[in-house]
């Protein structure tokens, strides 16, 4: 169940979904991606913004859903989900974030939404106030 449905939500939710609407902002994608491990366990090498935006234009892949840091979040999830099993390389994790945020039959808030849904399920606070 979305948060932001309830009348009484955690201190700072409204203020950030008022700046970022269902999207990551740079300070909320770069705690998100601290959370992550790659499936060896090991902790993930933040990737910028730009550099986000050099693999996919090596790879002439572009987006129509580009919101703030969605795509940074998204390769980073590819990448600690995926990469070494069906990801086998850069090329297709510059595909899959394409086939994420830009898939037909989503909305343009999946990627922010997915991670609040997978937060809630594991018990993960975000402490809202300090990521705005």
């Amino acid at each position: 169940m979305r948060l932001d449905l309830y009348d009484i939500r955690p201190e700072g939710m409204d203020a950030y979904l008022s700046y970022n609407g269902h999207h990551f902002s740079k300070r909320m994608c770069e705690w998100a991606v601290s959370k992550m491990r790659d499936r060896n366990g090991k902790r993930l090498e933040m990737r910028s913004l730009e550099q986000v935006d050099k693999i996919l234009k090596t790879y002439n892949v572009e987006l129509k859903n580009d919101i703030g840091y969605d795509k940074v979040y998204v390769m980073h999830m590819c990448i600690a989900d995926y990469l070494g099993s069906s990801i086998t390389d850069e090329r297709f994790i510059a595909m899959f974030v394409k086939d994420y945020l830009d898939d037909p039959d989503g909305y343009s808030e999946i990627a922010f939404s997915r991670f609040m849904a997978d937060c809630i399920a594991t018990g993960t606070t975000i402490n809202w106030a300090d990521l705005i």
